[in-house]
């Protein structure tokens, strides 16, 4: 009888052992996930926000690229050049609205 008890109890251990080995996976796994998201989350000021522009700031610069595109698409006979000043456009107003506005931290 008590090698019999003795044969049952392993057996619960072994069973428990597999099932703390497999929630001790869990749980490094979700801390591994979540200090990589904290590592991927860009740090933001004060306000929540990544860049610190006014709306009128945001406005102007979206309204003077597509009058800029539009520029390019209305007097712009050939449609590769179309094409490669809208992405030049595109890829330059970031760094002449620092170059333009400045960067406030």
């Amino acid at each position: 009888m008590s090698k019999e008890r003795a044969r049952r109890r392993a057996e619960r251990l072994v069973v428990l052992e597999k099932e703390k080995a497999v929630r001790a996976r869990r749980v490094a796994r979700r801390n591994g996930l979540r200090s990589l998201r904290q590592k991927l989350t860009p740090r933001f000021g004060r306000n929540g926000r990544i860049y610190h522009r006014s709306r009128r700031q945001r406005i102007g610069i979206a309204v003077v690229t597509l009058l800029a595109v539009a520029v390019v698409w209305t007097f712009i006979p050939e449609l590769a050049l179309r094409v490669i000043l809208t992405a030049l456009l595109v890829l330059a107003v970031p760094a002449l609205v620092v170059v333009v506005l400045g960067r406030r931290a």
